[in-house]
């Protein structure tokens, strides 16, 4: 199923064959052998590269992991205190430039940029109807690699319409990170006001998820009167609030109501761990997994990624969204008959909303290929970060704040807030802590809020704001990068 529309290129030694289908929906794609000369002919030829350009969301499981593991959500986990080592480095903030999964990261993340670029630096070779919807999927995929690879690294080489190839590592530096968000602002504005509210084919972008990453990018910079202004226009779009909290996680909930941007994953083919970023499933989920598992409901796992007794304690009495985020598989396992191996790091909780289900098909290598997508933008990720920037713009709105906080709190059956000034600051926070357990935010909510140093035990202050870039990249650019402070 793979495709080579498109001539390799290279991100600092990382050599990815570009166009591999990201969709449940782009999974029938057409192999062919083309260089960039004879290429982006015709609107087909966009759209295939396209594909290629969605194709490295899929690879930003690793980055929903992180989230959550360097927080105070979960412990890395695993088989051992030597299983996936990196992990187990960044759960307790003992990460170094020289961390594979890190690594990782940055070359996934830069690929899915070249990818994006790859299209962009051909955007005025082929006119064809609709082809501004075309640029501004492509101008959204940029930003969103981009924006990942801000929150992880800070100050990034920016490169913009054209691709990264090897050498040009010696002479591009890294950029400010305030410049890598302009630019991150100047995609997404493109993007939102070139693409429809709605999509016929699953997975592929909005003018609502785009105006949903911008909101939350100028969050990240505390411009809050900016970013309440772009939630708003997502506020008023066509999503709601899904009634039955307990279905968003499952097959029948995917793509559903609340779902502003959802990256598509499928098991209708195989994967090894030769090529992770490769894998047409939700790695995270075979990662997450029960170890040994044998029972009812669930398929096993890795035993990665557990939730600590603080995360669940973070509920509060009657909150529905526990037993959706937390599985105590002690408790499941007495009453279903089912058996389990503890890991190491063993807590007895599991991430239910990212767990495998029975019944997929897992094609290859079971704990590779799940099905399950991953709820990247959700409608309450989007009420609670208007709530906080409400509160917090210069003419401060607590009442919309409220507003928005509480209709999150209604569908967990939960009484409304009614505090104001600091306690409903905390009150915001708290709530983004339980309704987004699990799906990798707790970290970077921790960090630009500037409560990690108090929530994460070994969190330095000046250091662990960002990762490390990894060592080898800082030696391929010829040593001209500075390593960010502390590392």
């Amino acid at each position: 199923m793979k495709m080579n529309t498109i001539k390799n290129r290279i991100v600092f030694a990382l050599a990815l064959c570009i166009g591999v289908a990201c969709s449940d929906d782009f999974v029938e794609v057409t192999s062919e052998n083309e260089s960039s000369d004879n290429y982006f002919n015709s609107e087909e030829d966009y759209q295939q590269a396209l594909i290629g350009a969605y194709d490295l969301l899929q690879a930003t499981y690793l980055n929903v992991m992180i989230g959550e593991i360097a927080s105070d959500n979960t412990l890395a986990g695993g088989e051992s205190a030597n299983d996936v080592i990196g992990l187990q480095q960044i759960d307790d903030m003992q990460h170094t430039p020289v961390n594979q999964q890190l690594r990782d990261v940055w070359n996934w993340m830069f690929a899915g940029v070249n990818r994006a670029n790859y299209i962009l630096q051909y955007q005025d070779k082929t006119d064809f109807p609709g082809k501004n919807e075309v640029i501004g999927q492509a101008r959204f995929l940029r930003a969103y690699y981009y924006f990942e690879l801000v929150k992880f690294f800070g100050d990034v080489p920016l490169v913009v319409d054209k691709p990264l190839e090897f050498g040009d590592q010696f002479s591009v530096e890294r950029t400010p990170k305030e410049e890598v968000y302009d630019q991150i602002e100047a995609d997404l504005i493109f993007a939102a006001e070139n693409l429809p509210a709605t999509q016929e084919q699953a997975g592929r972008i909005t003018s609502g998820a785009a105006n949903a990453l911008l909101g939350k990018a100028y969050l990240y910079q505390e411009q809050y009167a900016e970013a309440a202004t772009a939630l708003e226009k997502v506020i008023n779009g066509p999503y709601s609030l899904v009634e039955d909290y307990a279905s968003i996680f499952e097959q029948e909930g995917e793509n559903g109501p609340g779902s502003v941007f959802e990256i598509q994953y499928t098991d209708k083919e195989g994967a090894g761990f030769g090529c992770l970023q490769c894998s047409e499933g939700n790695v995270a989920v075979g990662f997450n997994g029960i170890r040994n598992y044998n029972g009812p409901v669930f398929d096993s796992g890795f035993s990665f990624n557990v939730p600590t007794q603080d995360a669940v304690d973070a509920f509060e009495n009657g909150d529905i969204r526990e037993d959706v985020a937390i599985l105590d598989i002690e408790s499941f396992a007495a009453q279903n008959g089912a058996t389990y191996v503890e890991g190491y790091e063993h807590t007895g909780y599991y991430n239910r909303k990212y767990l495998a289900r029975k019944g997929d098909l897992n094609t290859g290598d079971q704990n590779l290929t799940n099905p399950n997508n991953y709820r990247s933008i959700r409608f309450a990720d989007v009420l609670l970060m208007a709530a906080e920037a409400n509160y917090l713009k210069s003419n401060s709105d607590p009442e919309k704040a409220k507003m928005y906080l509480n209709r999150v709190r209604e569908r967990a059956e939960l009484n409304p807030v009614t505090e104001n000034g600091a306690d409903l600051l905390d009150a915001i926070y708290q709530e983004r802590r339980v309704e987004l357990l699990g799906e990798g935010h707790r970290f970077f909510d921790l960090v630009r809020t500037g409560r990690a140093v108090a929530e994460i035990e070994g969190f330095q202050t000046g250091k662990n704001e960002v990762f490390p870039i990894p060592q080898i990249e800082i030696e391929l650019a010829g040593n001209n990068w500075e390593q960010n402070p502390g590392y």
